[in-house]
């Protein structure tokens, strides 16, 4: 279905395509706004082949296996939500609809420290989904009695410097809990070495993208001030943390988090990527977000099946 719906997309047109504006709370005068651009097209379509793929490697999944699909379609529309949202608030939410699957998913489905992981997943990011929410809410109230929230209109309201830092700052928080950026990075490794290897897949493939997607849409697009003065620590903050992953990764004898630590390193170079504030460093940023998205899946899928077929967990 995503791959049919994207091939109306026309790639030599550079407008928001395949729109779709219905008025959804009235009191809020809040809208599902939908629609896709060249920045969105790649993260939809690396979505839904991971997902497919995902789906396919939980074959083995016997226990309650209908629920586990479900909660895999129910990230896939959240993921999907976000990546199409033109709407803060409509993007916010489906930040956060995506969390409660991915809980179920690892307190149900995983190893025997699995709900020490889950638990440790869902209080950093909804530790982070605070200071997003209180971002959401500032972008949309200013300047307004009312909240508005539309990207559109956002892209061209401007705010004092010392608000506009403010912003970034609380949003960079959302997103450096789910790209990770060190040191808010510890609940991967947990959780990676407890889940499935099915979402394992989802969580390398996808949710690490989200993101960084964010980080691209809102911070860079709406807060271009902010982001210019942010821009070298995250270069230097993403060259740390490629060292920093790649050499802890090497000390792993957990297989699953071996691969996490890695994909942390791998994180480094698209935040550098954002960071340049160049056309090349953020086309290299977006090449990364594909190439890691198929390679951490991968990654986790032969891990997976290694586990299963030999016992190989731990390497000695």
């Amino acid at each position: 279905m995503t791959y049919a719906f994207c091939y109306h997309f026309q790639l030599e047109d550079p407008l928001i395509q395949l729109k779709e504006d219905l008025k959804w709370i009235d009191v809020l005068d809040f809208h599902w706004r939908l629609g896709i651009d060249g920045l969105s097209l790649g993260s939809i379509l690396l979505t839904g082949f991971i997902t497919t793929l995902a789906t396919l490697a939980a074959w083995p999944v016997t226990r309650n296996s209908r629920l586990f699909y479900f909660l895999m379609l129910a990230m896939y529309s959240g993921q999907i939500g976000l990546f199409s949202s033109r709407d803060l608030l409509l993007f916010f939410i489906m930040w956060e609809l995506e969390l409660i699957p991915v809980y179920l998913l690892l307190s149900m489905w995983g190893g025997k420290r699995r709900l020490y992981s889950a638990t440790k997943f869902i209080l950093y990011t909804a530790g982070g989904s605070i200071f997003f929410l209180i971002g959401v809410l500032g972008m949309g109230l200013y300047g307004s009695n009312e909240l508005g929230l539309d990207l559109e209109r956002l892209i061209n309201q401007s705010y004092p410097a010392t608000l506009e830092i403010l912003l970034y700052f609380g949003f960079l928080i959302a997103y450096a809990v789910k790209l990770p950026i060190i040191p808010l990075h510890t609940w991967l490794p947990d959780t990676h070495g407890e889940a499935h290897y099915s979402t394992c897949m989802l969580l390398a493939g996808i949710l690490l993208k989200m993101g960084a997607y964010g980080l691209i849409r809102i911070n860079m697009e709406l807060l271009r001030h902010a982001h210019y003065l942010f821009s070298p620590w995250l270069v230097i903050i993403g060259a740390v943390q490629i060292i920093y992953a790649a050499s802890t990764s090497l000390g792993q004898r957990n297989f699953k988090k071996r691969i996490a630590y890695s994909s942390v390193s791998h994180m480094g170079f698209i935040i550098i990527g954002i960071g340049s504030i160049t056309n090349i460093g953020l086309n290299g940023a977006l090449l990364q977000i594909l190439s890691h998205g198929f390679i951490g899946a991968t990654l986790f899928f032969l891990a997976g099946t290694a586990c299963d077929r030999v016992r190989l967990v731990y390497l000695e």
